[in-house]
């Protein structure tokens, strides 16, 4: 069985995830750090695309003491597995993502992806290989499942939200809006990449709640699967 897939993003009030040169910006505070951090505690896996690695280096660790005791206590790991959609294997070997934390690292490659490079990543990481020129998503989230990963939470960027969004494997969104504007045309957004071009194409959501948080405002959404 698939895993369910999160995707929780914090947004500009113009829906910009950064700025045009893809510099990372503090859009939430304390409160919806503490959030995300309970979110990742609580699910099997985080998942971000390579853009996400080389523009911030995150380690995608879970970062309160309490949330890692949490995952103790029920019997998983300190830290989820970290899983990076890297198409052509150009994640360095010294990313964060693939030495900060205890726990399971996956890197998901194309049948593309240099051969040196995935021998050298398989020294770091779990290499799966998925698709033929790019990861294909339905195969890599079907081999997740296989491995027992049940939840994913995904945070980012827009390329992989958008390919995961289009292949129909996104359960729920997370936003959170926050009360600045970045700007820009070339600024990356939530759902980047080709966009749907007809209306019919368009992905549907249900609004399971709305709130005040910090200045800003979350949004949680379920992504309407069609009938």
């Amino acid at each position: 069985m698939r895993p369910h897939v999160i995707v929780n993003a914090a947004m500009s009030a113009d829906g910009k995830l950064s700025t045009r040169e893809r510099r990372q910006v503090k859009i939430s505070g304390a409160q919806d750090f503490n959030r995300v951090d309970r979110l990742k505690a609580g699910s099997d896996a985080v998942m971000v695309g390579i853009g996400t690695v080389l523009a911030d280096d995150p380690s995608l660790t879970v970062k309160a003491e309490e949330c890692r005791n949490n995952r103790i206590h029920r019997g998983a790991d300190e830290q989820p597995v970290r899983i990076v959609v890297d198409s052509r294997a150009r994640i360095p070997p010294d990313a964060s993502v693939l030495h900060k934390g205890t726990g399971k690292r996956i890197v998901a490659v194309s049948e593309r992806a240099d051969k040196e490079k995935i021998a050298r990543l398989r020294e770091l990481a779990t290499v799966i290989i998925a698709g033929k020129d790019r990861v294909d998503l339905v195969q890599l989230m079907d081999e997740l499942g296989d491995t027992g990963i049940q939840r994913v939470m995904v945070e980012g960027g827009g390329t992989l939200i958008a390919s995961l969004i289009a292949a129909g494997l996104v359960d729920e969104i997370y936003t959170f809006i926050g009360n600045i504007v970045i700007g820009g045309k070339d600024a990356p957004t939530l759902a980047d990449g080709e966009g749907f071009v007809r209306e019919p194409e368009f992905c549907r959501l249900t609004l399971i709640e709305a709130r005040k948080l910090e200045q800003g405002v979350l949004l949680h959404w379920t992504v309407d699967r069609p009938a």
